[in-house]
């Protein structure tokens, strides 16, 4: 039998074409299956936190402490699970900003405190820091773009909040942090330069005594009589 037949006469090129295409629709099946449950996410988050503010009426002051309880939710969660914090974290984010905006919450606030708890969250869990801030900070932003916030404003308190928290972390998680989310918007460096500690100064050196200058010793000779 010739190496292009197998199968039944059927072309080899065709039985790799068609194990190509079966991975495709695969592929693609669970990808859709995926948004479909980061927006499933989105809306029960969005739905719980604008729920909670109105029962409690105190949009203002209780922003922060839901979207804290939110993240730690999240996260208490995947590690029930075992999976899923890097999958669900920009969709909790997106749901957090998109609840606090329903009833007229502080977004940009709730931006920061969010991701802040994120990275936290993340570090307790033994996540991977530096991509949960960036899921986060995705997170944020795009809600912050559909609810007709001030998206800047946002990924600016986002990135205040993914560096500040990362800085109770280490050196390492501040830089890891920064690095992923170089581009987010400007002044990335900056803000996680400002979080790093500053090295020491160096010890100054004790001043040289200066040398004494030599003393010029000077030899008489005694000039002989009758010269």
């Amino acid at each position: 039998m010739a190496q292009e037949q197998v199968m039944g006469g059927e072309d080899v090129q065709e039985v790799i074409g068609r194990a190509g295409s079966t991975v495709k629709d695969g592929v693609i099946s669970s990808l859709k299956g995926i948004n479909e449950i980061e927006a499933e996410i989105v809306t029960l988050v969005r739905n719980t936190v604008s729920n909670t503010l109105r029962a409690t009426g105190e949009v203002a002051t209780e922003s922060i402490v839901i979207s804290k309880d939110v993240v730690k939710g999240a996260i208490q969660a995947s590690e029930e699970v075992g999976t899923g914090l890097i999958l669900s974290t920009k969709s909790v984010a997106k749901g957090i900003i998109m609840g606090v905006s329903d009833v007229g919450g502080d977004v940009i606030t709730v931006a920061g405190q969010t991701v802040k708890g994120a990275v936290k969250g993340a570090a307790e869990v033994g996540a991977d820091v530096a991509l949960v801030a960036r899921r986060a900070v995705d997170g944020v932003i795009e809600a912050s773009k559909e609810v007709g916030a001030n998206a800047g404003e946002v990924a600016k308190s986002a990135v205040n909040g993914a560096i500040e928290a990362a800085g109770t972390i280490g050196n390492t998680a501040v830089r890891s942090v920064r690095d992923m989310l170089v581009g987010v918007v400007e002044g990335v460096k900056d803000i996680a330069g400002a979080a790093l500690p500053k090295p020491r100064p160096a010890a100054q050196s004790a001043p040289i005594a200066e040398k004494p200058a030599p003393v010029e010793v000077t030899t008489k000779t005694r000039s002989r009589r009758g010269n």
